[in-house]
C-alpha cells in the first residue's frame, strides 16, 4: 500500500468485523527517536493464541470470497523493512492490538497519507461506532474523539455531511497545527 493510512484502514475494518465498538487508533511521530509507532487498539471479539499466529500469514483469511488475507501480512512486511517492527496481541472476548513501529526517516518508509480521508470514510460507514484518534508529534497531541462530538452534537448524526465535512478539516487543521503548521 503507498500510504500508512490505508494499513491503519484496513486493520480498522479487521476491527469493525470482530464487532468492535470502540477502536482507538495512535500514531506517534517521535523526532528524537526516529520513530513512528501506529497502534490500534479495539474492544471487539479478540483472538486465541492460534488464530493471532494465523493472521501473520497471507495465506490465510476468515473471508469466504477468497483464499489469501494479505493486509496484516503487508502491513508487517512494510514495517520489517523499514527497521521497524510488529507485535500483535489479542484475547478472545476482549478484544486486539497491534503495534507497528518504523524507523521515522527511513528512505522506504511510505508516508502516513490522508488520515483525515481515513477517518472521515471509517466515520461515515460506521457512526455506531466509538472512535478514538489521537496523533503525536513530538510534545505536540491531536485527539478526535467520536464519543465526545456525538455527545455535542445530541441528535445529529456523525454520518451527516455537513459533519464529515467539519471532521475531516478538524482533523487537517490540527495535524497541520502538530506539524508547526506546515
Amino acid at each position: 500500500m503507498r500510504e500508512l493510512s490505508l494499513h491503519i484502514l484496513d486493520v480498522v475494518q479487521n476491527s469493525l468485523g470482530a464487532k468492535a465498538s470502540v477502536i482507538e487508533i495512535n500514531i506517534e511521530e517521535n523526532i528524537k527517536k526516529d520513530l513512528l509507532i501506529i497502534e490500534i487498539k479495539d474492544n471487539g471479539s479478540g483472538m486465541d493464541e492460534k488464530m493471532t499466529k494465523k493472521v501473520m500469514d497471507p495465506f490465510f483469511t476468515t473471508r469466504t470470497t477468497r483464499k489469501v488475507g494479505l493486509g496484516i501480512p503487508l502491513f508487517v512486511h512494510a514495517a520489517k523493512s523499514c527497521g521497524g517492527d510488529f507485535k500483535i496481541q489479542s484475547e478472545k472476548g476482549k478484544g486486539t492490538a497491534i503495534e507497528a513501529s518504523f524507523v521515522l526517516s527511513h528512505i522506504d518508509r511510505a508516508p502516513i497519507g490522508s488520515m483525515a480521508d481515513t477517518m472521515v470514510s471509517l466515520v461515515a460507514m460506521r457512526p455506531d461506532v466509538d472512535f478514538v484518534y489521537r496523533h503525536c508529534v513530538g510534545d505536540q497531541v491531536f485527539i478526535l474523539d467520536t464519543q465526545e462530538i456525538k455527545k455535542t452534537l445530541q441528535e445529529v448524526p456523525l454520518n451527516n455531511p455537513m459533519v464529515l465535512d467539519w471532521i475531516k478539516r478538524f482533523i487537517e487543521d490540527n495535524l497541520k497545527e502538530i506539524n508547526g503548521g506546515a
